[in-house]
């Protein structure tokens, strides 16, 4: 919360939709609607196809159609999404979630809300990183 314009901060657990800690605002000023919203949001960014990550390895020749080589898994829910961050912005705020792997079933993120006019997106983004980073889950 002393990154400029912060305004609120959750930890969400992205299967269920609830908000583990939080602290400051929550847009609407309801946390638990605000963590099943971005939950749902969360998850189907890190589930679908189009943003899951390629496969390790040599790409695959345009020639040997669709069936050559296997396709991108989609996100196991233990594990961190090959999605890191989504960032959303409105005119008058900015939505950081930070995806943060977790040791059991289900996954996490960090919801930061920002006050688009006084926030710095990009500090804000390196700081979310390192405190995502610096996470540990037991």
């Amino acid at each position: 919360m002393t990154l400029p314009g912060a305004r609120g901060a959750a930890l969400v657990e992205w299967i269920s939709g609830l908000a583990l800690g939080r602290i400051g605002e929550a847009p609407g000023d309801d946390h638990e609607e605000m963590a099943a919203a971005t939950a749902e949001f969360a998850r189907s960014a890190a589930e679908h196809p189009v943003f899951t990550a390629p496969p390790a390895g040599p790409p695959a020749s345009p020639s040997a159609g669709p069936s050559a080589g296997p396709a991108a898994a989609p996100a196991d829910a233990g594990r961190t999404p090959a999605v890191e961050d989504i960032v959303v912005t409105t005119p008058t705020a900015y939505h950081l979630l930070r995806f943060v792997e977790a040791p059991y079933e289900g996954g996490l993120f960090l919801h930061l809300w920002l006050d688009r006019g006084h926030a710095n997106l990009a500090l804000s983004l390196l700081r979310m990183r390192e405190l995502a980073h610096k996470l540990v889950l037991a």
